[in-house]
């Protein structure tokens, strides 16, 4: 007695593989805009922002300029500053220094800089 193997063909195979990469869903964008988006905000508004650095400095301006590295900070009796994105703790409006602190050291506006 002769017995048959059965197995799928390899094309019906494959077909199975890439229909469940194609229900995949797609991984997040790694850059989401949000960054440039407030930065584009401020700069048109020319909001007067408070720039915390990493060594707790502050610094008082408005953001005349950014880059995917730094931001240019135009100070109205000191010079401009160029700061490099990777010493900024982080940022918010000068409006909000004078609002209330939520008790963790930073503001509700507060922005984290990568």
């Amino acid at each position: 007695m002769n017995r048959k193997l059965i197995r799928p063909s390899l094309s019906d195979v494959q077909e199975q593989i890439s229909g469940r990469v194609q229900r995949k869903k797609p991984a997040p964008p790694e850059q989401t805009s949000a960054e440039n988006f407030y930065y584009l905000k401020q700069m048109q508004s020319r909001t007067p922002m408070v720039v915390v650095l990493d060594q707790g400095e502050t610094v008082h301006g408005v953001i005349e300029w950014y880059d995917k590295q730094c931001i240019k900070v135009h100070r109205s009796n000191e010079p401009n500053l160029l700061i490099m994105k990777s010493c900024i703790r982080y940022m918010f409006k000068e409006a909000e220094a004078s609002g209330s602190n939520n008790g963790n050291g930073s503001y509700a506006g507060d922005i984290e800089v990568e």
